[in-house]
C-alpha cells in the first residue's frame, strides 16, 4: 500500500489579515510565513498589534478579513491548535492551586499522564525549585509564577509554542536559564513564534524575525538582513531605523 507524503507547509501562515477594534484598525494586510522548524520572532513597539495577531491566531478574537493556517489548518478549525502550545503575556495561574496541582492539570488538558520526573527536570532546566511544587502560586514571586507558566507550556510536547514576551519579570539567571530551554527545543525542530522588546534575545535566538509597525509589517527575514539592511551592526538601531523609514515594506 503507497503511502501518501506529507506536504511541507509552514507552522503559521498569515495573507491578508485585517483586525479592527470600533473604527481603529489594529492589523492591516498581514502577510507572514513562518517556516516549521524556525525560531521566529514579532518585535514591535507597543500598540503595534503584536498580542492581537497572536490572538487572532488562536481565534481568541474574530479577523475582519484575511486568513490564517496554522500547519495548513484554517485556525478557527479546533483542531489547529492541536499542535501548539500557548503562554499569555500576562499569565495568572488559579491562585488556590499548589504549583504542582497546576502542572497536573495541564497534563489533563493536554490530554497526557502526569509526568512527575519530566516535571522536576523541567523545574531544573528553569532554574524553578523544586519545592515550589508544594506551595500555593498564589505565594509565589512574579518571575516564579512566570517560570511556572513556562514550565507548563513547554512540559507538553508540541510542534509549535506561541510566546508573548516570554521573559517577562525574569532576572538575568532565569533569562539564561529559559533561553537555554528555547534554544534546546529550536535543536529539536519545534517551531518557536515569539514576542519580546528585548532585541538581544531576538538577536541570539531567532533566525527570522518581522517587525510590526502600525498594523503592517515593515520587516520580514533574519536579524542579520535587517542590520544591513540598515548599515547598522546593532538590531535595537536597525529596528528604530525600521519603523521610522517612510518608505514602503522590505521583505528580505
Amino acid at each position: 500500500m503507497s503511502v501518501i507524503p506529507k506536504v511541507p507547509c509552514p507552522a503559521l501562515s498569515a495573507s491578508g489579515l485585517a483586525k479592527s477594534y470600533g473604527i481603529a484598525p489594529v492589523l492591516e494586510g498581514i502577510e507572514l510565513d513562518v517556516p516549521d522548524g524556525a525560531a521566529f520572532g514579532l518585535v514591535g513597539l507597543n500598540g503595534a498589534g503584536k498580542t492581537t495577531l497572536i490572538k487572532c491566531m488562536l481565534d481568541f478574537c474574530s479577523v475582519d478579513r484575511g486568513s490564517l493556517r496554522i500547519f495548513g489548518v484554517p485556525h478557527t478549525v479546533t483542531a489547529a491548535r492541536a499542535r501548539l502550545s500557548f503562554l499569555p503575556e500576562r499569565f495568572v495561574p488559579p491562585h488556590y492551586l499548589t504549583s504542582r496541582e497546576f502542572m497536573e492539570l495541564t497534563f489533563s488538558l493536554s490530554g497526557d499522564r502526569f509526568d512527575g520526573d519530566r516535571v522536576e527536570a523541567l523545574f531544573d532546566e528553569l532554574g524553578l525549585d523544586r519545592a515550589a511544587l508544594g506551595r500555593p502560586v498564589r505565594q509565589l514571586s512574579k518571575g516564579m509564577t512566570q517560570k511556572l507558566g513556562l514550565a507548563g507550556c513547554f512540559v507538553v510536547e508540541r510542534d509549535l509554542y506561541v510566546l508573548d514576551e516570554p521573559m517577562s519579570g525574569l532576572d538575568p539567571a532565569s533569562r539564561v536559564a529559559v533561553k537555554s530551554v528555547l534554544a534546546r527545543l529550536t535543536g529539536e525542530k519545534r517551531t518557536l513564534f515569539f514576542t519580546s522588546h528585548v532585541l538581544a534575545d531576538v538577536e541570539e535566538l531567532c533566525s527570522s524575525i518581522a517587525v510590526l509597525d502600525g498594523g503592517r509589517i515593515r520587516f520580514e527575514g533574519s536579524p542579520k538582513d535587517l542590520c544591513q539592511r540598515f548599515g547598522e551592526h546593532n538590531l535595537e538601531r536597525a529596528f528604530m531605523r525600521c519603523i521610522d523609514d517612510p518608505g514602503p515594506a522590505i521583505a528580505a
